[in-house]
């Protein structure tokens, strides 16, 4: 048996291999890989302001224009730098040079924009700038437009401080307040002229959030339609606006969130009819909160909600969710209904009739349909027998804010949110806006039985409690922090609202402040005090912006 072995016979010296195609790709790839390593090295030098001791090449590690600097990095790998930046920190490095400004205003960076604003005329060149720069491409839009500096006695620009009120002071005063609001106007419609030209041609939009405090002052009779008259005197900005709105909805390929709250005069009883069948029956999300629509008209119908079969979050005012709409709701056709935003205005409930709201059978259907329906209400200055009517006991509801200027709430409706809605309560609010602070309206007509107290305990999902303008006894507020605990995330007391009980106090020895302080950080298991400052707490000073950023959060949470 022969076995031939093959032996490979020696290299002579100086002699080379030939290397494989795949073996030379992959030497080239490393070596590309290598350079741009070392100009990512110099661009980083370059940006740190120190370059490195004894280089040859210190005069090339420029921040931009030299062969081996910024510039001349792919547009690629600049993009993916910049989007580990925030977006303020995008718009500051924009000012570096032309070619940073086109990578960072590179589609992919600005998916969203955030943006809130005030009604100041300082404001309109940067929202031009970031809105022709971005408003063509971007995804998700939500806007904000807030007029608090305008708002108080002494603000505003051109205000000159306060006004002497002696001999003919409140005419001047009203005549300084009347000028005051033309100009928060007129910038407000140059605003939102600006945001919706901007994004006309955008078929790419998905979410699209629009919100304006402006509309407050309408909502308590300071703004009226000769101010509005003054400024668009024809109507023409007005139809301007609303036609975009409108051209905006048709135009829109894309779209599955829609939400416009407190904005003044942008939609119509007809606007959703721009939108095409194939976008409406693919939208999730619909808000669509203005109480000033006159008459019985309605931003919108039964008949066009069973187009959005998809929808899965809605907001509306109170008196425009109908028994019919309930009925569409539990159709088989509709996906099940998750979230339900109700904003209930007594503008909407003076001018508008709660017959046709929903009866219990109704709020039973819709739970059946979704078993994981919760509901979000918003009550504006609503009398308590109103209020009666409208808490059906088969509300699945999950959060309530009352605000009050002229009315209160009284302790039979909170005693009956307690016993209704106790398996699903996480969220009550109360505020109260009284003008005098001396006496605030005590809920409890028996010292024994406090509501507030029977809430805590029988709503056991019961985590955040904020209450300001109604008498809050201390040892009731010691016995609410023990009995939720550490699942009370948030307890919300003004200072001015806690009372003290004289007879306790002649017989304690210690400070009653502290001793309050001290029992109810124990009981909720973290550091408590009391609200010192009323202008701090956002759901007092700003109740509108409050809801609609809670109804977004409330909305997206599913």
């Amino acid at each position: 048996m022969l076995l031939f072995l093959s032996v490979p016979q020696p290299r002579p010296p100086g002699a080379r291999t030939r290397a494989g195609p795949a073996r030379v790709a992959r030497w080239r790839r490393q070596r590309l890989r290598l350079q741009q390593l070392r100009r990512l090295r110099g661009l980083l030098r370059g940006l740190r302001g120190r370059p490195r001791t004894g280089s040859r090449r210190r005069g090339r590690m420029a921040l931009c224009g030299q062969a081996a600097g910024a510039a001349s990095l792919p547009s690629e790998l600049i993009v993916h730098i910049f989007s580990f930046l925030s977006a303020s920190d995008r718009l500051r490095a924009s000012a570096s040079c032309s070619h940073w400004r086109e990578c960072l205003f590179y589609p992919a960076l600005w998916p969203q924009l955030r943006i809130c604003l005030r009604v100041s005329p300082s404001e309109q060149p940067r929202l031009e700038f970031l809105m022709r720069k971005c408003g063509w491409f971007v995804r998700e839009l939500r806007v904000e437009f807030a007029a608090e500096n305008y708002l108080s006695g002494g603000g505003g620009p051109g205000d000159g401080g306060r006004v002497d009120t002696g001999t003919g002071g409140e005419e001047v005063e009203a005549l300084q307040l009347s000028t005051r609001w033309l100009e928060v106007l007129r910038t407000y419609l140059e605003l939102v002229l600006c945001v919706l030209v901007s994004i006309r041609n955008n078929r790419n939009l998905q979410k699209f959030s629009l919100f304006g405090d402006i509309s407050v002052l309408q909502q308590q009779g300071s703004l009226s339609n000769t101010y509005l008259s003054k400024v668009d005197p024809a109507g023409k900005k007005i139809k301007q606006i609303q036609q975009l709105f409108e051209e905006i909805l048709s135009n829109s390929r894309q779209l599955k969130w829609l939400s416009c709250g407190f904005m003044l005069e942008i939609v119509t009883p007809t606007s959703l009819s721009s939108l095409s069948n194939s976008i409406a029956n693919t939208m999730e999300h619909l808000s669509l909160l203005d109480n000033n629509i006159p008459g019985n008209s309605t931003l919108i119908t039964a008949v066009e909600l069973e187009q959005f079969v998809n929808l899965r979050s809605l907001a509306l005012d109170f008196c425009d969710f109908t028994a019919e709409m309930a009925r569409v709701l539990t159709d088989n056709n509709h996906v099940p209904l998750q979230r339900l935003s109700l904003l209930v205005h007594n503008v909407s409930v003076m001018h508008k009739s709660l017959d046709n709201m929903p009866n219990d059978e109704h709020w039973k259907a819709l739970s059946r349909k979704s078993t994981n329906l919760r509901v979000y209400i918003m009550a504006f200055d609503i009398k308590s027998e109103d209020m009666l009517k409208i808490l059906k006991p088969s509300i699945p509801l999950e959060r309530i804010h009352f605000d009050s200027y002229i009315t209160c709430v009284s302790g039979a409706i909170v005693d009956l949110i307690s016993r209704q809605y106790d398996k699903f309560l996480t969220h009550f609010i109360l505020m109260n806006d009284v003008i005098d602070t001396s006496g605030f309206p005590d809920l409890s007509d028996n010292r024994n039985e406090d509501p507030l107290v029977l809430l805590a305990w029988r709503c056991t999902k019961l985590s955040l409690l904020a209450i300001h303008g109604y008498t809050v006894w201390a040892h009731n507020l010691i016995a609410i922090a023990r009995l939720r605990g550490s699942d009370l995330k948030v307890l919300e007391v003004t200072e001015e609202s806690i009372d003290f009980d004289q007879g306790e106090l002649a017989d304690q020895d210690v400070d009653p402040v502290h001793n309050l302080i001290e029992q109810v950080s124990l009981g909720l298991g973290q550091p408590w005090h009391a609200i010192m400052d009323i202008e701090s707490l956002s759901v007092f000073t700003e109740p509108n912006r409050h809801f609609y950023r809670e109804m977004q959060s409330f909305s997206e949470d599913i």
